[in-house]
């Protein structure tokens, strides 16, 4: 008797930009060859349309294109002065970029905890935080709020602490560009916001990509100057240390044929992740969006202790997963010398051993979703 082949399952991509692509091929190919064609590689004429329809979208009165979301939380601080002795209070549950920018601009990063329902930062964890680091003999001047996974962090809950102890904050909207919270557009919270265009956020390009959205005028225009190398009325009249900070013309064309389609993707994301909710509540801690807020969606992240053996089935399963993130920052080599706050941050480090992401797009379908969902039922009774 002749034995049967067995064939591996079909692997799916975890975020389908290839789908994207056939939507918007034509159009993009058309924007791309515009830029071609003009010539204006540096600043052209596409980064200053993206800029207004970016300011247009979010209701921010000054949006500057820059080279990457890493290079706009930098601007962001070296704009408002920070320096050495100065804290700057941050998630340990988030992207080292957010850590990192605060020691390029000679500041110290004090890490505080997170809820372990939003992800997003804990306000007594921030209380606490700002005492360490006034008992460590440092100035708290800001705290980056990092909006995770997609929806903004609480701030009628951050923003009173932060005034009473005269901190700034920065929003840190580098997943949630595009969410709102009680009635505010993310790119109008905050001092100053900023966000990322790298090809997997839910707004990306074809390369590294960034912005920062500010209403006061004079600090908009400061960012302006460091992003063209500290550049005065002309960029041979330098008035201060500045950056090459600035976004490409060509990334610019592409982001202004996906910001178009932007809305639609948005209410696409948000049935698929009402549909994963749905399906999968009670086999796993879902994501809970807080009150008044709405979420773009960026990772769809499931909480379980079996995390990683349910990684694994899904693997075999032809499913891929991701982990954001597997190791707090505070366990991270490049920042283990650095305050935490108060009695540490036990959910970070919960979380970075139970948090799973999976496959999250605009473009993923029912049938594909349901192979999904039944491979995660499947993968915890194992």
């Amino acid at each position: 008797m002749k034995a049967h082949a067995t064939t591996a399952p079909q692997p799916i991509e975890f975020i389908d930009l290839a789908a994207q692509r056939r939507r918007l091929g034509g159009r993009i190919d058309a924007a791309i060859n515009a830029v071609i064609n003009h010539n204006r590689f540096i600043l052209g004429p596409e980064v200053q349309r993206l800029e207004r329809a970016l300011a247009e979208f979010c209701g921010a009165k000054h949006v500057l294109g820059v080279s990457n979301g890493t290079d706009a939380l930098l601007l962001a601080l070296r704009a408002k002065g920070v320096t050495a002795g100065d804290a700057v209070l941050l998630p340990a549950f988030t992207f080292t970029a957010t850590a990192e920018v605060i020691c390029l601009a000679g500041a110290t990063p004090v890490f505080v905890d997170v809820l372990p329902d939003s992800f997003n930062m804990d306000p007594q964890s921030l209380k606490s935080g700002i005492v360490t680091a006034r008992a460590n003999g440092l100035r708290p001047v800001a705290a980056i709020v990092v909006d995770l996974f997609g929806q903004p962090a609480d701030y009628d809950a951050l923003e009173p602490i932060a005034r009473e102890n005269g901190l700034w904050i920065l929003a840190d909207a580098a997943q949630s560009f595009g969410a709102a919270y009680r009635g505010r557009k993310v790119g109008r919270i905050g001092t100053i916001a900023t966000t990322s265009f790298f090809p997997a956020k839910p707004l990306g390009c074809y390369g590294d990509g960034g912005a920062v959205f500010a209403d006061d005028a004079e600090l908009a225009a400061v960012i302006d100057s460091l992003r063209v190398h500290g550049k005065g009325t002309d960029k041979y009249d330098n008035v201060r240390i500045g950056m090459n900070a600035r976004l490409d013309t060509l990334q610019a064309a592409i982001l202004l044929e996906k910001l178009a389609i932007f809305p639609e993707e948005l209410i696409a994301r948000e049935r698929i992740a009402q549909r994963y909710g749905e399906r999968l509540a009670g086999l796993v801690q879902v994501p809970r969006l807080i009150d008044g807020a709405t979420s773009v969606w960026a990772q769809y992240t499931v909480v379980t202790r079996g995390r990683d053996a349910l990684a694994a089935s899904l693997k075999a399963a032809g499913i891929p997963t991701a982990i954001y993130y597997p190791r707090p920052l505070h366990r991270q080599t490049a920042y283990a010398h650095f305050p935490v706050a108060g009695n540490g941050v036990p959910v970070s480090e919960r979380l970075s051993a139970e948090v799973l992401s999976l496959p999250m797009h605009a473009y993923l379908d029912e049938a594909i979703q349901d192979r999904i969902i039944d491979a995660v039922r499947v993968g915890l009774r194992a």
